[in-house]
């Protein structure tokens, strides 16, 4: 589970009711089923309107991403899986690599290899996988937009919900405590526009594009990696050409576990 979501969600739901709490402010004010109806139908009218009904039926599986730890490979484990297929390749050939390859779980990554092993020319194999990757990540732009778009609406369902309030307050001008209460509900909408659009779906749609960039990145290395391997690169080589994609605070371990292994193999 990715707790950082939760933790996230939980510390602004927080704010927002300690917020209220220190101004004096009961939180039964919140309990407005109209701003309630306004906002979130209206949120969701919007999206129903955006996206085509395929886009729309993926948002429980773009919940799920948000709320669940990517299953990407480890950087290091990723490398140091080249650097052995590299070497045994360079010993018993491609056709050397089959039993390996198939013991390997990523789909992305498994594809790519077997072409590799088939005999593939390089440039099919890069387009291919390239065409792959563009996919995935044009699928996962428009996951990260139905996300924007409920923020960039949220809010400004709000101020319709302030507006639609103040209509109802104005017909109660000559009871001043009724119309305190309804001036107060009404910007109760503003309230929930604000926070939702804020709070959740533009960061929900922050992080749907911030994991995309990881997945991508790591797909990017396999398609180096493979392609390195399918035309012949010195298993060293192949390790400096993916340090690129390390931070520098990581390489040090990445020189350790390579070290490691290869004490292992020797």
């Amino acid at each position: 589970m990715d707790k950082t979501s939760i933790i996230g969600i939980i510390l602004g739901v927080a704010a927002i009711l300690l917020g209220l709490i220190f101004k004096g402010t009961s939180l039964l004010v919140l309990l407005n089923p109209a701003a309630l109806f306004i906002i979130f139908f209206g949120t969701a009218a919007t999206i129903l309107i955006g996206f085509p009904g395929n886009e729309v039926k993926r948002i429980p599986k773009l919940f799920k991403v948000l709320f669940q730890d990517q299953k990407n490979p480890n950087v290091n484990e990723l490398i140091r899986t080249f650097v052995d297929l590299s070497s045994l390749a360079r010993k018993e050939g491609l056709l050397g690599l089959e039993n390996q390859v198939e013991a390997i779980e990523d789909p992305f990554l498994k594809q790519g290899m077997k072409m590799a092993v088939d005999g593939m020319e390089a440039d099919y194999i890069r387009d291919t996988m390239e065409e792959e990757l563009s996919a995935m990540e044009e699928r996962h732009l428009a996951g990260a937009a139905i996300f924007t778009q409920a923020g960039t609406y949220a809010p400004t369902l709000g101020v319709l919900g302030a507006v639609l309030g103040l209509i109802a307050a104005l017909g109660n001008l000559n009871d001043i405590d009724a119309l305190g209460y309804a001036i107060a509900a009404a910007f109760v909408a503003t309230l929930f526009g604000i926070f939702t659009g804020y709070v959740l779906w533009h960061p929900f749609a922050n992080k749907l594009k911030r994991k995309s960039k990881q997945e991508v990145m790591i797909k990017s290395m396999m398609i180096e990696g493979v392609l390195s391997i399918q035309s012949g690169v010195a298993p060293r080589a192949i390790e400096e050409k993916l340090r690129v994609y390390v931070p520098y605070s990581d390489r040090a371990k990445l020189e350790g576990a390579l070290s490691q292994g290869d004490s292992v193999n020797g």
